[in-house]
């Protein structure tokens, strides 16, 4: 018989000049388990107890320090038999990597499939909007960056929230841009914002553009209630803690490049607990290009005119993004 097991992290803080965080994130089938490192010489070695379940992993720098490494991942299965003495995946590093340098964007076309997202008065779709911009900004990006672009969808399917984020860390995703357009119940309602990740709304309208963002999907399964301090865990203690500063950054270059070439009403850089972002480990935005809602701003998202300019609009701030950084 199969028996689903539950995992508490439970984490103090602590300093060390080989790790730089620690997190966790809960699947279908299994729980992962990151740890970032400062350099890139070390080694490891995983020692696994199956009952009661024990997970160590020793580490162990190399003699002089070298460059920041991406993070080793742990998967734990939940389906294992009870009383089995077999063993969860080993815990494999993904990759060490050069010298830090940006070289693969992930770009999220909001909804998708059933999950068609806001409508407009005149029927226009979220899904349908943020599917052209997404594939249009790929198409300026590797144009003039020598850079990888990928998408978690480049056509009109159904796509979890868990699996968007899972994707750009598959593709070891150095930026995860999510394309979204706006709704709301006041019509007069207009302009753009662009989000990173916090547990706490900046405001009250933040919180639940969220919650209609994070339980609009028809496919969704419903959060269990005992789950809910995993998903604050996710939240906080997975990376994307650890790149709160950069997705700040990269929030506001993209909302200052939306405010110069669109023109619309500037609604700010704000924060909010969108699931997409949770788990994704790299600087992460969610943009919201304009108000489907809003009939005026319908007619523009529908336009291949504004969905060029907003496609422009981002890569340009990307490009001053890399100049930070460079």
């Amino acid at each position: 018989m199969e028996t689903k097991v539950s995992l508490r992290v439970q984490q103090a803080a602590f300093k060390s000049d080989l790790i730089e965080s620690v997190g966790w994130s809960r699947g279908k089938d299994s729980y992962v388990f990151s740890i970032e490192l400062r350099r890139k010489g070390f080694s490891f070695e995983p020692k696994i107890r199956a009952n009661p379940f024990e997970l160590t992993i020793d580490l162990k720098p190399a003699e002089e320090p070298k460059e920041t490494a991406a993070p080793i991942q742990a998967a734990v299965g939940t389906g294992t038999p009870a009383g089995s003495t077999a063993l969860p995946p080993a815990v494999q590093p993904t990759g060490a990597q050069e010298t830090r340098k940006f070289r693969t964007i992930v770009i999220d076309p909001g909804h998708g499939g059933l999950e068609t997202g806001a409508k407009g008065k005149f029927g226009v779709l979220e899904k349908d909007i943020t599917l052209a911009i997404s594939l249009k900004l790929k198409d300026i990006i590797e144009k003039n960056l020598a850079f990888r672009v990928f998408l978690t969808r480049d056509k009109d399917t159904d796509v979890s929230l868990e699996n968007r984020s899972a994707l750009a860390n598959n593709h070891k995703a150095d930026l995860f841009i999510s394309v979204h357009t706006n709704g709301s119940m006041r019509k007069n309602a207009r302009g753009s914002e662009t989000y990173f990740l916090s547990l706490n709304a900046t405001d009250e309208e933040s919180r639940r553009l969220a919650y209609m963002e994070n339980t609009s999907g028809l496919l969704e399964g419903q959060i269990e209630r005992e789950n809910q301090d995993d998903v604050k865990l996710i939240l906080w203690d997975l990376a994307q803690s650890a790149y709160l500063k950069q997705s700040s950054r990269l929030a506001e270059n993209i909302q200052a490049g939306l405010n110069e070439l669109l023109g619309t009403r500037d609604r700010g850089v704000k924060q909010a607990p969108f699931k997409v972002l949770t788990g994704v480990a790299c600087p992460a935005v969610l943009v919201e290009t304009a108000f489907i809602s809003n009939p005026e701003e319908e007619k523009e998202l529908g336009s291949e005119e504004f969905q060029n300019t907003v496609a422009q609009a981002i890569y340009l701030s990307l490009v001053e993004y890399f100049k930070s950084y460079s």
